[in-house]
């Protein structure tokens, strides 16, 4: 027994040991000191990654954000705040926050002026990523602090330390500010300086830890109650960046969850042969969460939909919404997605029919269907007709076939209803170059 224990102890100590191949502590210190500052070629190199990563945001480009972080200097005052609290070096920490702030005074201006010049006002996904912080962007930053601090460590530079600038993305949270400055969108400036704070702060603790573990030299002070004071201070910041990012970890993670159930109801339960889905939208927020379907085809009764909502307890759906749309809704406006229903349900109803005998197909009278469909919406028209007629230009002999729709109204109605029923016909007779003509 004490055989095994010896060489596991020999495993640890030699596949975990740190001390090898670690540099000079002179050499630790003086390589994270020296990118403490930010002026001359520091500053510019910002400037111009916080350009690059502005862009990349704005059209939505992951490379172009992951080259800007390569090029971004802003994890060197985080380091110096760590370093300096491990070591006890006050300077040094007072020299990372001025320098810190500096950094990010710079970044957000720079970031201002791009958005605000910008004709790319859309917030797209990878902006809206740096809005929401939770738990798992604290480990990201926190064990992405321990890789730079080890790399920082050694003899040998290696590619840690750039991939640590990806990883815990310093950068892109004070682009994401200075596009909600510009477009006055307050959340999104609360939201990126959260997710920045939190990755300044837990950069900082890691390399404050990893130091303590490498047992750097420390400066002692002469007054005990000053240590105390900064551990103090070290835990309550801890705290107070920690916590809210635990909250917004659980709502990412019940609305996840809330999303995975609500898609496994719908697949399993909405199944029914003269029946469908159409589309199906998930909402989650405080106040209620919901299920919104749309259906074609049969009509399903109230004891159904009833059967349906009793059955979604089993899915861990219990006190959510249930809300079913069934084909077109005389009550609601028109809207591009009740037409596509409309169409698609006379396509399924055919699909679904019975086909075991084949009888000639019967003419059917178009005009007077589509007539029934616009008194649902347009319950002043009182005439309607399609044809088509010939049309001479003028300077040729050529003669063209357009087909025309005559509608007549009992009162005139708004021109852009017009349109809207124009382009409404078009897609229901299947002719692009349709033409309505109101009386």
């Amino acid at each position: 027994m004490n055989e095994l224990s010896k060489k596991l102890q020999y495993f640890f100590t030699h596949r975990f040991n740190l001390q090898e191949d670690k540099a000079d502590e002179a050499e630790i210190i003086t390589g994270i000191r020296k990118n403490i500052d930010f002026r001359g070629a520091n500053l510019w190199a910002l400037i111009f990654a916080i350009f690059i990563a502005s862009i990349g945001l704005n059209v939505n480009s992951t490379a172009v954000i992951i080259g800007a972080m390569l090029i971004s200097p802003i994890m060197g005052p985080v380091m110096g705040i760590g370093l300096g609290i491990g070591i006890n070096d006050l300077a040094m920490v007072k020299k990372g926050g001025k320098n810190l702030l500096v950094a990010t005074l710079v970044s957000i201006i720079t970031s201002s002026i791009y958005f605000s010049i910008t004709p790319l006002h859309e917030a797209q996904s990878e902006l809206l990523a740096r809005t929401s912080p939770s738990i798992w962007d604290v480990f990201i930053a926190f064990f992405g602090g321990l890789a730079g601090m080890v790399a920082a460590s050694r003899k040998e530079k290696n590619n840690v330390v750039p991939g640590v600038a990806i990883a815990t993305a310093l950068m892109p949270p004070l682009c994401t500010a200075g596009f909600g400055i510009a477009t006055g969108n307050w959340l999104y400036v609360l939201g990126a300086f959260y997710l920045y704070f939190i990755n300044s702060v837990f950069i900082a603790i890691a390399t404050y830890l990893m130091s303590r573990y490498l047992n750097l030299q420390r400066t002692h002070f002469d007054d005990p109650a000053v240590q105390k004071k900064v551990s103090r201070y070290l835990v309550i910041i801890v705290i107070l960046t920690i916590l809210p990012s635990i909250y917004m970890a659980y709502r990412i993670v019940n609305k996840s969850i809330f999303e995975n159930n609500a898609r496994k109801f719908v697949e399993q339960e909405f199944h029914f042969s003269n029946t469908q889905v159409v589309s199906k939208t998930f909402t989650y927020n405080d106040a209620k969460k919901t299920i919104d379907i749309l259906l074609i085809g049969s009509v399903l009764d109230k004891p159904v939909i009833d059967s349906l909502k009793r059955r979604m307890n089993s899915y861990r759906l219990r006190n959510v919404q249930l809300n079913i749309r069934q084909g077109l809704n005389a009550k609601q406006e028109i809207d591009f997605s009740q037409i596509k229903a409309s169409i698609l349900e006379d396509v399924f109803n055919k699909q679904t029919k019975p086909d075991t005998i084949r009888l000639a197909p019967k003419p059917i009278n178009r005009d007077s269907t589509v007539l029934a469909e616009l008194r649902v919406f347009y319950p002043l028209v009182t005439h309607f007709g399609v044809s088509k007629i010939a049309v001479q230009r003028p300077d040729t002999n050529l003669v063209d076939t357009q087909r025309v729709a005559l509608i007549r109204f009992s009162k005139p109605q708004p021109s852009a209803d017009i349109q809207k029923l124009q382009t409404w016909l078009q897609k229901r007779y299947n002719s692009p170059k349709l033409k309505l003509v109101t009386q």
